[in-house]
């Protein structure tokens, strides 16, 4: 049984608190010359990440967290492999929280336990690097970006085309005012997936704690699509398409069409004030609970945003199968995951670029300001929530089934059904959300 500590809050049994009684994060040593480490999570995509900051010359990953510890010695290897020195392992991030001498987390578990160690790791005095979306809710990500505040701490979304050259060059041509007024933008997923199927419900694996898995969600009988690898295609734990894959597409469409208002001296855009949604299983015939085809409008003074999803198309659009377009008067620029090409009337090439992965690029901006203090590239509170909140808006759009008012300040909705959307209807104890003002 783990031993807690006050800074884990659950001396009540509970992990929810006023905001106010929290230890002070400055007491902590500073990051050193090698940012000291802990990952939260090593499959699937958290894999990725764990082999990527153990390859950086200025980290040192000190400690492995999964739940499943079948997944730890794959990760051990990798790790020890490419920094030469072996970390230690935890089935429990709260002994991560524990270590003075870790300096930042490294988040890449399920949306549902996005929050939690987030937050708690900003209590905790660490710095965080977080997978996309921010949270499994709204109200989750606007208590990350509370905790951030509050405790002075750097957090990094995983969207990394916001590291990528690809479209660093791409805004810089933008900015050139080339494309003209620019009044529509899109952003799509057209790649095929498959069914997940119906399988029976049957006992989780024997080393797991499957209650701790569920964490905050409801309790409900194991399932092998509710867990590794198909989580996210569930209410319970995931965003759905359009919060894993549809962060990235609606992130660089907003900043493009925001780049390209500034270049008309316009303000760059943020939050929508309406958001409508339509969609639907209209493909596959299975366990899936968020929608395989769905388009999503989000409304600007002026200006419209739009999402399109047909997760069972082997075909492209704009010759990219998942991407972002704005049009202007002038010309149109189109942006996909490794080129973007700008085109005038009559189809002809403007400009181009290309560019790869930079989840090492996107990592490294996140060690620098750990070390800095700057803001970095995908800042929570400025860029990564920002867009994390178009796709937990579009979702509640479509569940609510109704155009949708929102606040922009607030990120509230003019619909009392809509709003109750913006979180759980219960934290399950003791993983409750810690209470900050404003949130």
């Amino acid at each position: 049984m783990l031993t807690l500590n006050r800074r884990h809050f659950l001396a009540s049994g509970a992990l929810s608190l006023s905001g106010g009684a929290l230890f002070a994060s400055e007491a902590l040593a500073q990051p050193s010359e090698r940012v000291r480490v802990g990952c939260v999570g090593v499959g699937g995509r958290a894999g990725a990440l764990v082999r990527a900051c153990a390859a950086l010359r200025e980290v040192e990953i000190v400690a492995l967290c999964d739940l499943d510890p079948g997944r730890l010695p794959q990760a051990l290897e990798a790790v020890e492999k490419l920094q030469g020195r072996r970390p230690r392992t935890e089935t429990d991030f709260r002994r991560l929280l524990d270590d003075r001498t870790i300096d930042a987390l490294v988040v890449g578990t399920p949306d549902h336990w996005h929050a939690l160690p987030t937050i708690l790791g900003c209590m905790a005095g660490k710095d965080v690097y977080v997978e996309k979306p921010d949270a499994h809710n709204i109200v989750e990500g606007r208590t990350m970006v509370a905790a951030a505040k509050k405790h002075g701490r750097i957090i990094q979304l995983g969207t990394q085309a916001r590291t990528s050259e690809r479209t660093r060059t791409a805004m810089e041509f933008i900015r050139t005012g080339a494309l003209g007024k620019c009044r529509f933008a899109k952003a799509w997923e057209s790649s095929k997936q498959g069914s997940i199927g119906r399988p029976p419900d049957g006992d989780p694996p024997p080393d797991v704690d499957y209650d701790f898995w569920l964490g905050s969600a409801p309790k409900r009988p194991f399932n092998p699509r509710r867990f590794h690898g198909n989580w996210r295609w569930f209410f319970d734990y995931g965003t759905g398409d359009l919060g894993n894959d549809g962060v990235h597409r609606l992130d660089v469409a907003r900043w493009a069409l925001g780049v390209a208002a500034e270049a008309q001296g316009e303000p760059a855009i943020g939050l929508p004030t309406a958001v409508s949604a339509a969609g639907g299983k209209f493909y596959f015939d299975d366990m899936q609970e968020w929608p395989d085809t769905l388009q999503v409008t989000y409304e600007y003074p002026g200006k419209l945003l739009t999402y399109e999803m047909r997760v069972w198309a082997p075909y492209s659009y704009h010759g990219e199968e998942e991407g972002a377009v704005v049009y202007g008067d002038r010309g149109y620029i189109v942006i996909g995951n490794s080129r973007w090409r700008a085109y005038e009337r009559g189809e002809r090439l403007l400009a181009e670029g290309k560019g790869g992965d930079t989840t090492a690029e996107h990592l490294h901006n996140f060690f620098e300001c750990v070390k800095t203090r700057r803001r970095p590239n995908a800042d929570l509170e400025t860029v990564g929530h920002v867009s994390s909140v178009l796709c937990h808006a579009g979702n509640v759009a479509w569940r609510a089934g109704k155009r949708l008012t929102l606040d922009p300040h607030t990120e509230r909705f003019d619909d009392s059904g809509a709003n109750a959307l913006r979180t759980r209807p219960e934290y399950r104890k003791p993983w409750t959300l810690p209470r900050f003002p404003g949130v």
